[in-house]
């Protein structure tokens, strides 16, 4: 018999056993009522997720009774999501590249078109022999991390204006190994984090900054809007000052050759490439995201 599932997202400790597929439907159940579209598999994720078993070690394990302990954790997370929270909060852990990273409310959600950003980077790295990169607005420190873990030997820094979005990349370098003695982390809003003798030196800058519009907030997913940070999300007025910040600055900061990568809204890029070769930057390209929207403006020094 399928258990039923708790109010709040308790399992009583005397219940009767409950198969894991039992479990599996009813947490499925909840979520597709919540109005979740992939209710299936977020259900078997979070039962992945509870007893740190494979896709394959939870498939043999269907009809094997759930521990109160895990079952516990499965329903609190169906909980959390059926209120609407996006599963990558829920599930604490989301993958970037080869990395499995710490995400919370603190840090905006690492995305598909944030990977092709990185390999841009990874790419422009290799082709200056890069010693030195930044990311600016670092977040979960998911760009950072990676560029650390691909490019042996590169020295990377991280910088935020946020102290709980560092938090949350201290946690994910903690886990890097080795690789985690080439890696800074600085407090402070885009370069004024950075050591003044970095100026000049540092190969290639990649960031994905606030591009987001006021009045563009509303029009947002409420899975976005309700939930990612704010202060991740909305530049300004026009949505571009953080852009033209950062994309006038990063010259001096820059090594020659060098590189700046930025992510940005496809109705943006145009006026971000005029800017870079206004700040400058010897050539400015635009590059399109896996849906082949104009996702990036990469500018070479």
């Amino acid at each position: 018999m399928a258990a039923a599932l708790p109010g709040d997202a308790d399992v009583a400790p005397d219940a009767p056993p409950v198969p894991w597929r039992a479990l599996l439907a009813d947490v499925a159940g909840r979520l597709s009522a919540a109005g979740v579209e992939n209710a299936a598999q977020e259900a078997r994720w979070m039962v992945e997720r509870a007893t740190g078993r494979t896709p394959a070690e939870v498939a043999a394990a269907l009809d094997e009774p759930a521990t109160v302990r895990a079952a516990t954790h499965v329903h609190a997370m169906a909980a959390r999501r059926a209120g609407g929270e996006p599963l990558q909060y829920v599930m604490e852990r989301w993958a970037f590249r080869t990395l499995d990273l710490y995400v919370d409310r603190r840090v905006l959600i690492p995305r598909p078109e944030t990977e092709v950003l990185a390999q841009m980077a990874l790419d422009e790295c290799r082709r200056l022999d890069a010693r030195v990169a930044v990311d600016l607005g670092t977040g979960s420190g998911a760009l950072a991390l990676a560029m650390t873990v691909e490019r042996p030997g590169l020295e990377v820094w991280g910088t935020d204006v946020s102290d709980d979005a560092l938090a949350v990349a201290r946690a994910n370098l903690a886990g890097l190994g080795r690789a985690a003695a080439r890696v800074r982390l600085a407090a402070g809003g885009w370069f004024a984090a950075l050591p003044a003798d970095l100026a000049g030196r540092v190969d290639v800058i990649v960031t994905n900054p606030p591009y987001v519009a006021d009045d563009e907030m509303a029009e947002l997913p409420a899975e976005v809007r309700d939930w990612e940070p704010r202060l991740a999300l909305c530049s300004g007025p026009s949505g571009l000052e953080d852009i033209e910040r950062i994309v006038a600055e990063a010259p001096r900061w820059l090594a020659r050759p060098g590189a700046l990568l930025v992510e940005l809204a496809p109705h943006q890029a145009a006026r971000a490439r005029a800017l870079a070769l206004r700040a400058g930057f010897t050539s400015a390209s635009v590059w399109p995201d896996l849906a082949g929207r104009d996702r990036i403006v990469l500018a070479r020094v």
